[in-house]
C-alpha cells in the first residue's frame, strides 16, 4: 500500500461551467489581474486537468490560471458518444476562452494532444494569444489520400467494437491499483504523487472497483487523415512567440517506429515564425510530473519576458 500522499501547496477552485451544451469542468487558480493575462493550460490525450497541479505548485507567481478536463475526460461528461473529433477541441477551448475572456489576449499552454491543440489554435485565432507554450505536441505521422478507404474502415469497425463492450477500459481494484499503473506507465513518477494523481485520474464504482476518468471513446481511431499542408498553413499563421519545449527522454521514435521523427518534427516547426526550443532534462513525456519546478521556471520565464 502506497503511505501518503502529495500535499497540495495551491488549492483549485472546482466548478462546471456550460460550454456547447456540455457542462465543462474548470478547475481555477489566482484571480484576474490587470496587469497579467490569464494562463489556460489544456491537458493530453488520456489525462485530466488536475495533471498539472504540481507545476503550478512550483510556480513563484500567483498568476489566474484555467484549466479544463476535455470533453469525455475527468468530470466533464460527453454525454452518449461513440467517437470524438478533434475540432471539437478547437471549438470547446474558443468557447472556454470566450468565456473567461471575451477580448483581448491571454497565454496559452497545452500538453500533448493539449499541445497540438494550442498550435492549430494559435494559427486560427492569432490575435488572442500573447504567449503559446507547446509542452511535446508533436502532432502525427503525415497520411496519403490513399489510406482513407482503410481508415474510415477501421474508425468504423472500432467504434463497433465499442457498441459491444469490445473496447472498455479495465478498472482496478484500488486506488493503490491506479497509482501503480501511473507509476508502471512513468516510472519517474514517486508514489506521492502517484497516490495523488490517482484520486482524480480515477474514481470508484457501484461495485467499489475504481474507473478511468476517460471516455473509452477515446480510443477509436479518428476517422480523419492527417494533412500535414494543412498544420503548416496554422503554424504560419502564429504571430506569438512560442515555447515548445521537449523531454530529454523524448519517446517520439519509440512511439511510431521510424513513421514519424523528432527530426521531421523539428522541420516542421520551423514554420512558426518566433519560435524557441527547450529540453527539460531528466524527464519523459510527463515532464509536469517528472520535472515540474524547472518546467514552471521555464514557463515563467518565457510569459514575463519583455
Amino acid at each position: 500500500m502506497i503511505d501518503g500522499m502529495y500535499q497540495v501547496q495551491r488549492q483549485a477552485l472546482s466548478r462546471f461551467i456550460p460550454l456547447r451544451h456540455l457542462q465543462y469542468h474548470v478547475r481555477e487558480w489566482g484571480t484576474p489581474q490587470a496587469h497579467q493575462p490569464t494562463l489556460f493550460m489544456v491537458h493530453g490525450w488520456m489525462d485530466v486537468g488536475a495533471s498539472f497541479q504540481f507545476v503550478i505548485d512550483a510556480m513563484a507567481e500567483d498568476r489566474h490560471i484555467v484549466v479544463p478536463d476535455w470533453r469525455g475526460y475527468g468530470l466533464t461528461h460527453p454525454g452518449e458518444v461513440d467517437n470524438f473529433w478533434f475540432p471539437d477541441y478547437l471549438a470547446d477551448l474558443d468557447a472556454l476562452i470566450d468565456h473567461y475572456q471575451a477580448e483581448g489576449e491571454i497565454d496559452l499552454l497545452g500538453h500533448s494532444m493539449g499541445g497540438n491543440v494550442v498550435m492549430q489554435y494559435a494559427g486560427i485565432r492569432p490575435t488572442r494569444i500573447r504567449r503559446l507554450i507547446n509542452l511535446e505536441g508533436f502532432g502525427l505521422a503525415a497520411t496519403q489520400p490513399e489510406q482513407a478507404p482503410t481508415r474510415y474502415a477501421q474508425w468504423m469497425d472500432e467504434m463497433k467494437a465499442l457498441r459491444v463492450g469490445e473496447k472498455a477500459l479495465r478498472s482496478y481494484p484500488s486506488a493503490d491499483a491506479v497509482a501503480q499503473r501511473l507509476m508502471k506507465t512513468n516510472p519517474r513518477l514517486d508514489t506521492h504523487k502517484a497516490a495523488w494523481l490517482a484520486q482524480h485520474w480515477a474514481k470508484p464504482n457501484a461495485q467499489g472497483e475504481w474507473d478511468i476518468l476517460g471516455h473509452p471513446a477515446h480510443k477509436v481511431t479518428n476517422a480523419n487523415l492527417f494533412r500535414v499542408e494543412e498544420i503548416l498553413a496554422m503554424y504560419e499563421r502564429i504571430t506569438a512567440p512560442v515555447l515548445n519545449v521537449e523531454a530529454s527522454d523524448n519517446s517520439l521514435d519509440t512511439w511510431w517506429k521510424g513513421r514519424f521523427t523528432l527530426a521531421e518534427y523539428h522541420e516542421r516547426i520551423q514554420a512558426v515564425k518566433n519560435l524557441r526550443t527547450v529540453v527539460i532534462d531528466n524527464a519523459g513525456h510527463m515532464m509536469h510530473h517528472d520535472q515540474p519546478a524547472l518546467l514552471a521556471q521555464h514557463i515563467e520565464a518565457f510569459l514575463n519576458q519583455a
